[in-house]
């Protein structure tokens, strides 16, 4: 059974900490090495100084103890509340790009494409990585509407896909870069169709002393 960290553990028993870790930080080293098509649990064993059958005892599966080390590195993220809802927005956008870039290369994809014809798997794979980023940015969007800058009838889970869709599409594909620049147009061009009245959260924004990085970018248009 995979729990919501992806961990697979076992009731009844007992667990060496340090060998966990040393388990997660070796698969770590083994997936920013060779990706995930090429790990193998023999060489992550091998690093972390044990064996096959310890590491299995632990988590019934490979997809497993990769969603329990991605999970760790993914640590925990902070709904964007700067009380600018433009500033918000743009950081919301922001989580999406640095969890993307908190987990290495090459493993997102193939790993879903792993978990995608097990249901226990793919709900562990959703919760695990898809789920956290889209949480914070949930609340920060319900924060924006509790304030009445956003339209109360707003579609939230719609609205987040919306926000994550520009990171994962760009990073996925690798068409074009994202910048600072074309995450201020995605989040005037989106505020524009939900917000009640773009122009004050606009006046609002620029009135305001420097929350977050993103504030100095908000420029009127004519």
């Amino acid at each position: 059974m995979v729990d919501r960290a992806g961990t697979g553990a076992r009731a009844g028993r007992p667990r060496d900490a340090h060998l966990d870790a040393a388990i997660l930080d070796s698969t770590m080293a083994v997936l920013g090495k060779v990706g995930y098509k090429h790990l193998t649990i023999g060489e992550v064993a091998t690093r972390a100084g044990t064996t096959k059958p310890a590491l299995y005892r632990r988590w019934a599966s490979q997809q497993e103890l990769v969603l329990a080390a991605l999970a760790r590195q993914l640590g925990g993220i902070e709904a964007p509340d700067t009380d600018c809802t433009l500033c918000d927005l743009h950081e919301s956008i922001s989580v999406f790009v640095d969890a993307f870039h908190r987990l290495p290369p090459n493993v997102l994809a193939p790993l879903l494409a792993d978990c995608a014809g097990h249901d226990d798997l793919r709900t562990a794979f959703m919760t695990t990585l898809f789920e956290p980023p889209r949480a914070a940015v949930r609340q920060t969007l319900r924060g924006a509407i509790a304030r009445a800058d956003l339209r109360p009838d707003l579609n939230l889970d719609l609205a987040v896909d919306l926000l994550a869709s520009l990171v994962y599409y760009r990073a996925l594909f690798g068409h074009a870069p994202l910048t600072g620049a074309d995450i201020e147009d995605a989040v005037e061009t989106l505020l524009r169709g939900i917000a009640v009245d773009y122009d004050t959260l606009l006046a609002h924004s620029l009135a305001q002393p420097s929350p977050s990085a993103a504030h100095g970018r908000h420029e009127p248009h004519a």
